[in-house]
């Protein structure tokens, strides 16, 4: 029998094509997202306490309630947001999870998403298969500041959501106040939902603040607010996350999380609604990825890469135009297969494929491996 594919244009994702490509040549992975060091030992053991006490049955389809309340206390002190535990918090298995859920949620066939590119790789599919209209508009390179002009002259009367990335990636660019403005003046002009994807909320550089729509009424009334545990607590396997929505939202949004996953893993939920209370662990994460960072970018210095500065997340982009006119993506292939270091090429983050020379690394390594990566690295010349 023939399936009529609701995703025809998509394939494997980069992240899995270099992935695989690292371990077939051996490379060092600098592409996919995640830590090579170790989690919290404390967070781990208080997993293995709460599995060994029994909480290994399903919790509330809403995530476990003493979780909810540390994360809407968290919301209060940190963001100034009396969020509401039982009706505005959802957890999710995942933050990736959780933009799908709300645009499914949101859409109907013929709505219209503005989406920044470079986008990671969920946003569009997501939309499509909800029958919307991804609307794109590129950030400004090299700075990837989004172009405000260009958001307000593309709004139409099917503009259902606008999605904001902040800390972004692959970028690392990071909303200000000003973007702040131009947002709060789109929404007082036009009824349009916010999706905004935080899932980097801590991990956040050179003491810049991070800018939530939690923290603004206007914008957080018509917004779904996405996070992410693994990217928090350095545990990517995890995927667990969560979603907070103003209660209406919320309410639709759980209808559609009941038929999917329902409940999220119980003992790591448990194990958390204890760690929450470690605020060092989240609020040091930022000043301790930013070493990573930083060492990462002293020894680039001796490569041919240039810097495009990250302000935050676990990635920052490099360009190489100056010394090289080889696309991005099949640079990325040649480093890894020459040279045994794996990257991402910016190129897969837009739709059609814009290429600005431009390779994602991520840094959240330890540091013998990125000693390692570099060391490589150093012998391309271009």
């Amino acid at each position: 029998m023939q399936i009529q594919s609701k995703l025809p244009d998509v394939g494997t994702t980069i992240f899995t094509v270099m992935s695989a490509l690292a371990v077939q040549h051996n490379a060092i992975n600098l592409g996919q997202g995640f830590p090579d060091f170790m989690m919290s030992e404390t967070l781990i053991n208080l997993v293995n306490k709460a599995m060994q006490e029994g909480n290994n049955q399903y919790v509330h389809m809403n995530g476990l309630p003493l979780l909810r309340e540390r994360l809407a206390a968290k919301c209060l002190k940190f963001y100034n947001n009396n969020i509401d535990a039982n009706d505005e918090i959802t957890i999710t298995p995942g933050g990736t999870y959780a933009i799908y859920t709300a645009l499914t949620t949101v859409l109907n066939k013929g709505d219209e998403v503005i989406v920044f590119e470079p986008a990671y790789d969920s946003y569009i599919p997501n939309i499509v298969i909800n029958g919307g209209v991804p609307v794109l508009i590129s950030l400004q390179y090299p700075s990837y500041r989004i172009p405000w002009d260009e958001v307000k002259a593309k709004i139409t009367p099917r503009t259902k959501m606008i999605m904001i990335n902040s800390p972004h990636n692959p970028t690392g660019m990071v909303i200000d106040e000003g973007d702040i403005k131009q947002l709060k003046e789109i929404v007082a002009q036009h009824d349009i939902f916010i999706l905004s994807d935080e899932v980097y909320e801590h991990l956040i550089f050179d003491d810049k603040p991070h800018l939530s729509m939690l923290q603004y009424p206007e914008l957080f009334e018509r917004s779904f607010v996405c996070f992410s545990v693994g990217k928090t607590y350095h545990c990517t396997g995890w995927k667990l996350g969560y979603c907070i929505a103003p209660k209406q939202l919320a309410g639709e949004f759980r209808k559609v999380h009941q038929f999917n996953s329902f409940s999220c893993n119980s003992p790591a939920q448990v194990a958390l609604a204890t760690y929450l209370q470690n605020e060092n662990a989240y609020l040091n994460l930022g000043k301790e990825i930013q070493l990573k960072r930083d060492y990462f970018r002293q020894l680039m210095h001796a490569t041919p890469f240039k810097l495009i500065p990250s302000y935050g997340s676990y990635f920052e982009c490099y360009s190489y135009d100056h010394i090289s006119n080889e696309s991005d993506f099949d640079l990325a292939v040649r480093l890894t297969k020459d040279y045994g270091i794996a990257a991402i090429p910016v190129s897969s983050f837009y739709n059609n494929k814009t290429d600005n020379k431009v390779l994602r690394f991520c840094f959240a390594k330890k540091e013998e491996t990125l000693e390692k990566a570099v060391e490589r690295l150093e012998k391309w010349q271009g």
